[in-house]
């Protein structure tokens, strides 16, 4: 069975009914790594909202999102909210909005844990610190007894990180998690993101524009332009020899360099 489906989803907003998302459909099977690319406005990241639950109230949502074998599209708030942080994790885009600027992010991490119920009160210091070391931060008690706005971009996306995979997900949703960053600093995150993948298991919905990213991460892409798919297939089918005018196009504005999933991103000075 797969981990997700999403079958025939159409997501339009407003009385005009401005469609985002238009019939799109696609399975996700547990381990697999997955992107979604496309420029911004291609109805990938409202894709994403659909399946988290997270669209604003003015969406009109149609067709089945499945999340192992159970209808998405209806749940209640009670069902969506356990499901989301549990069986799925998400990373954003801005750490700065994503993260209660008034709270240490240490007991940011903790509080994702105790909703859930993944580790008992008198464990959850421990495991805050385990998690914020398997994501890459070098002085996790530094760092978890630190505001969001103490710490560096970098280190932000990976408290996301931490956040996002606390509770040992099934599926972790990145959308964007690295546009924020500066070039060193993104593929240090790349970087920690596969390996932790790798470590855990989990399977990973990966939406960004950037096509060098999708190369280091996933194993099969998605395009999509104007909410529609246009090509689908391996990585390194779709990125070598891609068939859509869309996805050519893509390529030739990343002048990518392809890199397997697994491989260590270098940067060298030019």
């Amino acid at each position: 069975m797969a981990l997700l489906e999403v079958n025939d989803l159409v997501v339009d907003f407003g009385r005009h009914r401005r469609v985002a998302v238009d019939h799109v459909s696609w399975s996700l099977d547990p381990g697999e790594r997955l992107g979604l690319i496309g420029e911004s406005g291609s109805g990938k990241s409202v894709t994403a909202l659909a399946i988290m639950g997270l669209l604003p109230g003015n969406a009109h949502v149609s067709g089945s999102i499945r999340w192992r074998g159970e209808e998405l599209i209806g749940a209640s708030d009670r069902a969506m909210s356990a499901l989301r942080g549990s069986g799925i994790g998400m990373v954003f885009q801005e750490p700065m909005t994503a993260l209660d600027p008034t709270m240490k992010v240490g007991r940011q991490v903790g509080e994702v844990a105790l909703l859930h119920h993944s580790v008992a009160r008198g464990r959850t210091h421990d495991r805050v610190l385990e998690m914020l070391e398997q994501v890459g931060i070098e002085d996790p008690t530094r760092v978890a007894n630190s505001y969001p706005h103490q710490l560096s971009g970098g280190q932000r996306q990976r408290v996301l990180l931490a956040m996002a995979l606390v509770n040992s997900p099934d599926l972790l949703i990145c959308d964007e998690p690295t546009t924020a960053l500066d070039v060193t600093v993104q593929a240090q995150v790349l970087t920690t993101i596969d390996q932790v993948l790798d470590s855990v298991g989990a399977a990973c919905l990966f939406i960004t524009h950037d096509l060098a990213v999708v190369s280091h991460i996933c194993h099969d892409l998605i395009v999509m332009t104007s909410g529609q798919i246009v090509e689908t297939g391996p990585a390194r089918t779709v990125l070598s020899e891609p068939d859509h005018p869309y996805t050519r196009r893509l390529l030739r504005a990343a002048r990518l360099d392809l890199v397997e999933p697994g491989t260590t991103i270098v940067l060298e000075d030019s």
